[in-house]
């Protein structure tokens, strides 16, 4: 019995997190809609201009920011292009990238949350939730770690750079509430929702990768 449950929450896992991402999602957009300034961005917002604010600190992350950018991220589909024998592979990169893309700039321009203001150590334009840098650098990201999760067989090398490109994207997220140009539920929606539309993306372009792996 207890190895049947077992066997089910894995087999449906994914999904779970998937209904859980989305209901999160969808009540911080209703906090939103509602135009409450919520605990959450107080909070993160004192904690970060009370003890993290300094110049060193300002230098890396406007550094990390970059990484989360779409130059930096077209960038790198240039060199998979380059260095990756299947082309398709890099082919469903660059869709992933180019959807990611869009449905955050369609979610940004439905709720239409203005910026913060209070502290903003870069320039940005556009709407705050979610915060696309976020959003996107999870599905590019951890994209990626989906592939190296599938075809790297050096399981050394495989934990080091999934544990790498992790410790990236949680940067890249801290590194918008530091610059003030999101508040932490920006960022909180963008994982959430990045996190919803990596699990359909992979679960639908699942059969092609697999096909092509064993070509």
């Amino acid at each position: 019995m207890v190895k049947k449950i077992k066997n089910f929450i894995l087999k449906y896992l994914k999904w779970f997190i998937l209904l859980i991402c989305i209901v999160g999602f969808l009540k911080l957009t209703e906090d939103v809609f509602s135009n409450e300034f919520m605990q959450t961005d107080i909070v993160g917002y004192k904690f970060i201009s009370t003890h993290l604010i300094s110049e060193p600190a300002t230098r890396i992350a406007k550094i990390i920011t970059n990484f989360g950018g779409a130059f930096f991220l077209i960038f790198i589909i240039i060199i998979l292009g380059i260095t990756l024998k299947n082309k398709k592979i890099v082919a469903f990169i660059f869709l992933n990238l180019i959807i990611s893309f869009l449905l955050n700039f369609s979610l940004k321009n439905i709720l239409q949350r203005p910026r913060p203001t209070e502290y903003m150590l870069i320039n940005e334009k556009g709407y705050s939730f979610p915060s696309g840098h976020s959003m996107v650098s999870i599905a590019f990201y951890g994209f990626l770690i989906y592939l190296i999760y599938k075809f790297i067989k050096n399981k050394t090398l495989k934990t080091i750079l999934i544990f790498l490109l992790t410790l990236l994207i949680f940067f890249i997220g801290i590194s918008r509430i530091y610059l003030g140009v999101h508040y932490t539920t920006d960022v909180i929606a963008g994982f959430l929702v990045a996190i919803s539309y990596l699990i359909l993306y992979t679960s639908i372009i699942k059969k092609y990768i697999i096909n092509e792996k064993k070509a």
